[in-house]
Order: C-alpha cells, then sequence, then structure tokens
C-alpha cells in the first residue's frame, strides 16, 4: 500500500512529518474497511516511519477493525526496493503481509515482486500472491498482481 494523500499546505517541518490532507484519510479509511469487506486483511503491516505513511496505516487497521499488529521501520524512508524487500523476508510466518511506503519505490517494488508495472496511486493497495507465507523466500520468487485497489474506485473521487 502507497501512503494516501499527503498535505503539501500543512506547516510540518521535514517531509517526513508530512501529513495527511482530509482526501488522505478518508481513502485510507475506505482502503482499512474495504480490506475487511474483501477478507484480505494482513496479519502484521510494516510502515514506514513518516506521518503519513504511518497515520495511513493506522488509520486503515482502525476502521477495517483488523486485528494487525503495526511494526515502524525506518528503512521504508527514502529508501529503495532491496531495501525493502530485505526487511520483508524477515517478517514472521503470516499468512498476509502489508507494506505501506512511498513512491516511486513502491511502483518498483510491485514491478521486482511480480514482473508486473502497477502505477502506485496514493492510497492504492497492490495484491500480490506468492504462494508462500515464509518470508524468507521472498527474496528468490515472484508472485502474481492478482488485484489493484485504489480509493477513486469507491470514494467518488480521483486519489493522485
Amino acid at each position: 500500500m502507497r501512503h494516501a494523500k499527503s498535505d503539501w499546505s500543512a506547516d510540518h517541518g521535514s517531509d517526513h512529518d508530512r501529513p495527511l490532507n482530509d482526501r488522505g484519510v478518508r481513502s485510507a479509511r475506505v482502503m482499512g474497511e474495504l480490506l475487511a469487506r474483501e477478507d484480505l486483511v494482513p496479519e502484521l503491516v510494516i510502515s514506514s516511519t513518516a506521518h503519513r505513511a504511518r497515520r495511513t496505516a493506522e488509520i486503515a487497521i482502525e476502521s477495517g477493525g483488523w486485528d494487525a499488529r503495526l511494526v515502524l521501520d525506518p528503512a521504508f524512508y527514502g529508501s529503495g526496493v532491496a531495501e525493502v524487500i530485505e526487511v520483508a523476508s524477515s517478517a514472521p510466518p503470516v499468512q498476509r503481509l502489508m507494506l505501506v511506503g512511498h513512491q516511486p519505490t513502491w511502483s518498483m517494488l510491485v514491478a521486482a515482486l511480480s514482473g508486473q508495472r502497477v502505477e502506485m496511486k496514493t492510497a492504492t493497495v497492490a495484491i500480490i500472491e506468492f504462494g508462500f507465507d515464509d518470508w524468507p523466500a521472498l527474496t528468490e520468487r515472484r508472485g502474481r498482481v492478482v488485484e489493484v485497489l485504489q480509493p477513486r474506485d469507491h470514494l467518488g473521487s480521483t486519489s493522485d
């Protein structure tokens, strides 16, 4: 999942501390509820420490009523695909794992993990099926994108 829409006009100090805007909050909420309805709730969520990513994860978990553990990882902020895969490959054996982070890394991550190009607009969730829950295998095997969920399809407004 890419973080939801952030507020560029907020007085936030650093880029790391930039908050979500109102649309971002709504999108995160919608995606949390949608994943719960579709029975796609992750057991573990690993998120960037950046405010906008962390809040996206927190809002999705809360609004969807997920029983998921949230782990914040500073490696997801400003990192590349290899660092994200390294973190994900050390995840405990869970059936569903969600990673929450930033562009352009998230589009490149989906391509690296699946061989498919997916435009990761804000609050987009790309569901990749791997056929395993032993995450160290992530470094050696590819999955396939089975669904791409975007808040604009459930909000009535566009997300970018």
